[in-house]
């Protein structure tokens, strides 16, 4: 995963390189030999993400920078076409989605399961490991996930997004009596629907400033939705427009956005002992009511990535209780021009939702 390095030789294994600001290269990707335990994939699917957007356009996401060239993209799946000898589990023409995270399995956090809070992770585009968005990558067998039958590709990449959402709804508990309110309707926001709903959750309102987005929610089965404003000032009445939307208590709320107005609409829209789970990494620092929250025992979750999540995806996806192919909205081929317009329409937002390469 992210093992090879810039080449000047040539080679026929291309990848979308970020060289600075704005600045994308299809460029040669020189790989490694194939590890007893790795595989090799041919890449057929990956899908841009909003952290790839801001390493393109800030080269940084969060506290990681970009400092040297680095393959972008780790929503993918592919194609196996070569195994390392002690993989016995999957074989060359293997369709499969891949788990864009290597925990070190050494340090106490892996060792007690939650294998995305290793301090070493190896985490496809972050800095500084390459990604998946080239013709092949290799990568640890065990993170490759065979797709069922009757699963494309393009689902298996959704994986990951679909991830987040499984996972911050464990998290929370979300089930069958667990009333849901999602602030931000962006792409995680809708995996998050999604997965709340196949959870078993009766009732899951949406809520966010953008009516296209809005819509969407609606279309994918949200009970209601909510228009919402940017302004601070706001909340107090947006708080009653949710409560008043929902008809009863909200048990949990999932904020997909994580900006200081969304986090307090979370706080003082949710029910005295429920559940407040931050997905969104919107503001790394923010001015929050936490103490009125704390004297509610409002029940304060962190969400990181995701753990073990893959397998209860694909069972979501192939048996029906989860439809992704609605969010794709965009596809581009794997040119360089079309790399440039791909991301430029995921960084534009509008009316897409998720962009997908189809290499």
């Amino acid at each position: 995963m992210g093992k090879g390095g810039n080449s000047n030789e040539a080679s026929e294994n291309m990848a979308a390189w970020l060289l600075g600001i704005n600045n994308l290269k299809i460029q040669p990707y020189k790989l490694p030999a194939v590890g007893p335990n790795d595989v090799r994939v041919r890449m057929k699917a990956v899908g841009i993400c909003g952290s790839d957007v801001h390493y393109l356009k800030t080269m940084s996401c969060g506290d990681y920078q970009v400092k040297e060239p680095m393959v972008i993209g780790h929503e993918c799946a592919g194609i196996i076409e070569e195994v390392g000898s002690e993989v016995d589990y999957l074989v060359a023409g293997d369709r499969v989605a891949l788990e864009p995270g290597i925990g070190c399995w050494r340090c106490n956090r892996c060792k007690e399961g939650s294998y995305n809070l290793c301090p070493d992770m190896k985490f496809f585009a972050t800095p500084p490991i390459h990604g998946s968005l080239a013709n092949q990558i290799v990568h640890p067998a065990n993170l490759c996930f065979k797709l069922p039958d009757n699963m494309s590709l393009e689902e298996g990449a959704m994986c990951e997004p679909l991830s987040v959402g499984v996972y911050g709804c464990r998290r929370a508990e979300v089930g069958a009596e667990t009333t849901v309110l999602i602030v931000g309707a962006g792409p995680i926001g809708l995996v998050t629907l999604l997965s709340a709903k196949a959870f078993g959750a009766p009732r899951i309102i949406v809520a966010d400033v953008d009516e296209h987005r809005l819509s969407v929610a609606k279309s994918l089965g949200a009970y209601a939705v909510v228009q919402v404003s940017t302004n601070k000032d706001d909340v107090a009445s947006e708080i009653e427009k949710l409560k008043k939307a929902m008809g009863k208590d909200i048990d949990v709320t999932l904020d997909c956005a994580g900006f200081e107005k969304t986090v307090s609409t979370a706080f003082g829209a949710t029910r005295n002992g429920g559940k407040v789970c931050l997905i969104g990494m919107g503001h790394s620092i923010m001015t929050v009511p936490l103490t009125p929250a704390a004297s509610r025992e409002v029940d304060v979750l962190g969400v990181f990535r995701y753990k073990n999540t893959w397998e209860q995806c694909l069972e979501f996806i192939s048996s029906g209780k989860i439809d992704v192919k609605p969010l794709i909205t965009h596809r581009f081929g794997f040119s360089e021009q079309e790399v440039i317009e791909a991301f430029e329409t995921s960084a534009k937002g509008g009316n897409a939702i998720k962009v997908m390469f189809n290499l």
